[in-house]
């Protein structure tokens, strides 16, 4: 697997950390181990900017997901496709706001986006109710098995 993360913001980020959660999240989810990933981190003028282009919403938001290839997460019972699985924009400053209003803090809270973004690459969403309580299912378990103190809104 290949797994880019850049930091263009101006907040420290342990990439390693993040690294090391999305192979974590990847092998659960059974994608194909040569998938490619790519994170960023931007500052709020860059993810609005991209979050009014491409989602025509208005202002800032925490975290973006853009697919590659349309991966699916693997099933048991056969082989994960190979490809790339698209690229997820984080906003560390809202992630810094978003994590001290839950309680959890930073580093939780960008373990929550990444989780988050992931997911959306994978095809998951929340627009309705079933959908909502699948993804965020799936996000809470992933994250406790990782270890995380984030825990993902109801």
């Amino acid at each position: 697997m290949s797994t880019e993360i850049i930091n263009e913001s101006e907040q420290e980020i342990d990439v390693e950390h993040v690294a090391k959660l999305a192979r974590f999240l990847l092998e659960q989810l059974r994608v194909h181990p040569q998938a490619d990933l790519r994170i960023k981190f931007g500052d709020e003028a860059t993810i609005t900017e991209l979050n009014e282009r491409y989602f025509d919403t208005e202002g800032p938001t925490d975290v973006l997901s853009f697919p590659g290839d349309e991966l699916l997460p693997g099933r048991l019972d056969e082989e994960p496709e190979e490809g790339d699985l698209g690229d997820i924009i984080i906003a560390p400053t809202i992630a810094a706001k978003q994590g001290e209003a839950a309680g959890h803090g930073t580093v939780a809270e960008i373990e929550l986006l990444t989780t988050h973004g992931i997911l959306h690459l994978l095809g998951y969403d929340h627009v309705d109710p079933n959908e909502h309580a699948e993804m965020f299912g799936l996000q809470a378990k992933l994250l406790e098995a990782w270890g995380s103190s984030a825990r993902p809104p109801e």
